[in-house]
């Protein structure tokens, strides 16, 4: 045993290390030897061969090496000196911190997407360092509501969003922005979604306003919506508290996306839908007086209708649609031998422009009731003389929903656009979409302070 080692005490440090450090003792022993090693290579002829063990049960340490005839012979630590002695200090922390760091990782990856808790310790600028107990959390500023603030020493509820090494530490990102949070939330408030009777299709959130949820049930006897609420909103308050009085709009979903679409635009009601499957756009036609109940507060309704249902919305009243289906027919009544009658059989069949008249051709054309080959071929010639741009409706508020993968296949409803396609998207490389208005909720923004409140909804017989 080396001179000036007391076995007995270096397996009590040993153990001491291994209980504040969280580590295995045969980790901590290993560190001893790999450090002794490093230290000793200088004091040996060969280095390659030293072999250095600590014995588990008395402490003792011994180091060997092997000459070029095979020979071992003991190497002799007590003359280690200082310089060596330093070595050793230096290699045995460095082991430990990363063997401390392999397990506080090997624990938290399991715990990725989980909701811990833990108290607040300091913050470095916008951001807050948040102490697990066992490990800290970074809490950065684009994961933090924004209607929220934190103290130091106060208690905090985030998901673990991701959880990477970093030289000798762990990096733990803490998040209560992500939609995964509410997801956890309402798996810890409803019994039936943590036991996957009842499924959460899809999650959006604009956090600290409004969120959107939509959930399916497996059983026909449980009804998913007022599963998640609880009785008289028991359930749905602790997920509320939680997220300091953000909204949450709990929807029923359904695989048509019609359906989807009008349920995740309640409280609003929908008069109609056309649906342009090519594009992934929807043109959602409304009552006058739900125009502003359709957009919502700074149009957070129809944003998030969007996003749930991965279509772009354009939102259009009756009127709105009326006008535009007016001026389409009195231009199709300019066509020679085209009537009323005739003028609402080509656009009740799909027709609403010249573009479309042409791009269809006369076979498609004399589908329609009261159209032969004659009359069709005089409409073609007429659209091909007369090109005309299709009408416009006015004053469409539009929402972008739709999401295309690199392949230019279309994100469906309740999937998400993979990580590794978001993290690897070039950036200032040109959208497939056009470009937005600058403020598409400008004009909006009129109708949607003059939007009735839930509770006057509410209130209605």
């Amino acid at each position: 045993m080396t001179a000036g080692v007391n076995g007995a005490e270096l397996l009590r440090f040993v153990e001491m290390i291994a209980r504040e450090k969280g580590i295995e003792k045969s980790e901590v022993l290993g560190s001893i030897e790999q450090a002794m090693i490093v230290a000793l290579r200088k004091r040996v002829e060969n280095p390659d061969t030293l072999v250095v063990t600590v014995d588990p049960n008395n402490g003792e340490i011994t180091a060997h090496e092997t000459d070029l005839d095979g020979v071992t012979s003991e190497v002799k630590l007590a003359d280690m000196g200082r310089i060596a002695a330093q070595t050793f200090k230096q290699i045995f922390v460095q082991k430990n911190r990363e063997a401390e760091r392999d397990n506080i990782y090997e624990k938290y990856i399991q715990l990725k997407r989980e909701i811990r808790s833990g108290t607040v310790q300091r913050n470095e600028g916008p951001n807050y360092v948040v102490n697990l107990g066992d490990a800290e959390a970074f809490f950065p500023r684009k994961e933090q509501v924004p209607t929220e603030s934190y103290n130091i020493g106060e208690r905090v509820r985030g998901l673990i969003l991701d959880v990477r090494k970093q030289g000798q530490k762990v990096k733990i990102i803490l998040s209560r922005t992500h939609p995964e949070f509410v997801k956890k939330l309402f798996e810890l408030e409803v019994p039936e979604v943590a036991e996957r009777i009842i499924e959460i299709k899809a999650i959006v959130r604009e956090p600290g306003f409004r969120s959107k949820v939509a959930v399916a049930s497996y059983d026909p006897k449980v009804d998913a919506v007022g599963a998640c609420v609880g009785v008289r909103g028991s359930r749905i308050k602790g997920i509320i508290d939680e997220l300091n009085n953000e909204k949450i709009d709990i929807i029923r979903w359904n695989e048509s996306a019609e359906i989807l679409i009008t349920n995740a635009l309640k409280p609003a009601r929908v008069d109609s839908i056309t649906l342009d499957y090519d594009n992934r756009r929807a043109r959602v036609v409304v009552p006058d007086d739900q125009l502003s109940l359709s957009i919502g507060k700074r149009g957070q309704n129809v944003r998030l209708a969007a996003r749930l249902c991965k279509w772009d919305l354009d939102i259009v009243t009756v009127s709105q649609e009326q006008d535009w289906r007016k001026r389409t027919l009195t231009k199709f009544r300019n066509i020679e031998g085209v009537d009323e009658l005739l003028s609402e059989a080509l656009f009740n069949s799909g027709f609403d422009s010249f573009q479309d008249i042409l791009a269809a051709g006369p076979e498609a054309l004399m589908k329609v009731p009261g159209i032969n080959i004659e009359s069709a071929a005089r409409i073609i010639q007429h659209v091909t003389a007369n090109p005309e741009p299709p009408e416009e409706i006015a004053d469409v508020v539009h929402a972008e929903g739709a999401q295309r993968r690199p392949d230019n296949t279309f994100v469906e409803p309740g999937q998400e656009l993979e990580e590794e396609d978001e993290e690897g998207a070039t950036p200032g490389a040109p959208s497939d979409k056009p470009k937005e208005p600058v403020d598409p909720f400008s004009r909006a923004a009129e109708y949607a302070a003059q939007a009735p409140s839930r509770e006057d909804l509410n209130a209605k017989p």
